[in-house]
């Protein structure tokens, strides 16, 4: 959506409670809400923060501008959750309220210290001409959910690096805390920063280096790095803008991807002995993918479903963007494996043996078998005319095709209609499916590869369709 720049960045006191009453009242007309995925209660959601664990709670903070469908003054908004499947807004808000970030809380990270939650994250700030400073800054979060900024910066904008320099992640590698920056140099390249912090004070962090991860330089910005240890292997998630798609596959507008490396040399520093490039994701929609390390070891991540400079069939209704379930990491091998937590389960409110259906709620899941050798087609948010999503599985050439291309409010055709991945040929495949209302999230071998997309159906599409081959397994209602 596209508004001005004088109402995007309008301060949040100036907005009227008749103003807001308005927009609540559209997003209640929406008929794509999702039921058992975080959405915004109004305006845009985009990248998940501060992903972390805290007074024994999980924590999830969402990037949010929450007057419409369109980027502008950022907050943070907080969610707690202890299952990871059913989260609450505490009603706990990062405001863009200080001078170190006075045109938006951009995104970051969190990590218990003591008795408090240490939130590392960037502030927007810029001048009377619009020129960004970009100020890596920190606040703590007590017990109680209040936030005390600090009045410092705590990294400030490198020599080496231009104004995009963002998305901090702090993490701990034996008993040391480090943190990694986004950043793109001044011949337009993306890169990473590494910092630690002084004697394991995160108000104090100095410059490690460059961090080598075997990357061309070919993408012109790396948002969002994360670093996570899986099975103590190193895994980077990041966001490379502008990557050469002659160095992976891809179509979505930007790709959300990883490498597995086998160790990392903090010293050098270097991520060593790295996988090629590969997609996180084969969807339409998952970005700014954030993970962290939980206390007892285990890798979690989210993503914002959603992508930049993309218009969504919600704008119109004043909000755009949702969370992606929560996915656990495990390494098999060599392949990354990512899967919702095993509450996710706990929304299955009745279960029967999969079949065609004409009518139902579009908020299920399906658990599904396909036979090696064989080519199935399956229609989700199916019409009577068999229209809707499209999901081909074809284990004997090993290929899967999802299109959307006859499913709802078509949008970003710019970037194609139709996603694929492989699978190894000739071998069965499983697929777990979850559908809420306006998104599909689609788990095959339970998490070898991943499809994270939007569909925004008609009324009349409420239907699954079997239109070739065979298939079976089970259909669960879900409830929230």
């Amino acid at each position: 959506m596209n508004l001005p720049t004088e109402v995007r960045y309008r301060p949040y006191a100036d907005w009227t409670d008749e103003e807001k009453t308005k927009i609540r009242e559209n997003v209640a007309k929406s008929p794509w809400r999702a039921s058992y995925h975080i959405e915004p209660e109004t305006g845009l959601l985009n990248d998940p923060n501060g992903f972390s664990y805290f007074n024994g709670k999980f924590q999830l903070f969402y990037q949010s501008w929450p007057f419409g469908a369109a980027h502008g003054l950022k907050q943070w908004v907080h969610t707690e959750t202890e299952d990871l499947v059913h989260f609450t807004e505490t009603g706990v808000k990062l405001l863009p309220d200080h001078e170190n970030d006075s045109h938006g809380a951009y995104s970051g990270s969190a990590y218990q210290i003591g008795d408090k939650l240490f939130i590392f994250y960037t502030g927007n700030v810029r001048d009377e001409n619009w020129v960004r400073d970009p100020r890596q800054i920190g606040a703590w979060m007590d017990k109680d959910g209040k936030i005390e900024k600090f009045d410092k910066v705590l990294i400030k904008q490198p020599a080496d690096a231009t104004e995009h320099f963002r998305d901090p992640q702090i993490f701990d590698c034996k008993g040391q805390f480090y943190a990694i920056v986004g950043a793109q140099n001044h011949d337009k390249q993306g890169f990473i920063k590494l910092y630690k912090a002084v004697d394991n004070d995160v108000e104090n962090w100095v410059e490690v280096g460059d961090l080598d991860f075997g990357d061309t330089g070919s993408e012109y910005m790396i948002e969002c790095p994360n670093l996570v240890f899986v099975d103590g292997k190193p895994v980077l998630l990041y966001s490379p803008q502008g990557l050469d798609k002659a160095e992976l596959d891809y179509d979505n507008i930007y790709p959300n991807t990883y490498k597995i490396f086998q160790d990392f040399d903090t010293e050098k520093p270097a991520l060593v002995d790295g996988t090629p490039i590969i997609n996180l994701d084969y969807g339409f929609e998952a970005y700014a993918t954030q993970g962290f390390n939980t206390p007892d070891g285990r890798a979690l991540i989210v993503s914002w479903i959603g992508l930049p400079d993309v218009d969504y069939p919600t704008d119109k209704y004043d909000y755009q963007g949702a969370m992606s379930l929560v996915k656990e990491l495990s390494i098999k091998d060599g392949k990354l494996y990512q899967y919702p937590v095993e509450a996710i389960t706990s929304l299955r409110a009745s279960q029967e043996d999969f079949s065609e259906k004409t009518a139902t709620t579009n908020t299920y899941e399906l658990e599904l078998n396909f036979e090696a050798n064989t080519q199935t087609e399956l229609v989700l948010f199916a019409d009577q005319e068999g229209n809707g999503l499209s999901l081909t599985v074809d284990t004997e050439n090993g290929k899967v095709i999802l299109d959307r291309s006859k499913a709802g409010e078509q949008y970003a055709t710019d970037f194609g209609t139709s996603r694929e991945c492989t699978l190894e040929a000739g071998q069965t495949a499983t697929a777990n499916i979850f559908v809420d209302n306006s998104i599909v999230e689609i788990f095959f071998n339970k998490g070898e590869k991943v499809f994270t997309s939007r569909v925004f159906p008609s009324a009349e599409q409420t239907g699954i369709k079997v239109t070739s081959g065979n298939v079976s397994g089970h259909y669960f209602d879900l409830k929230y």
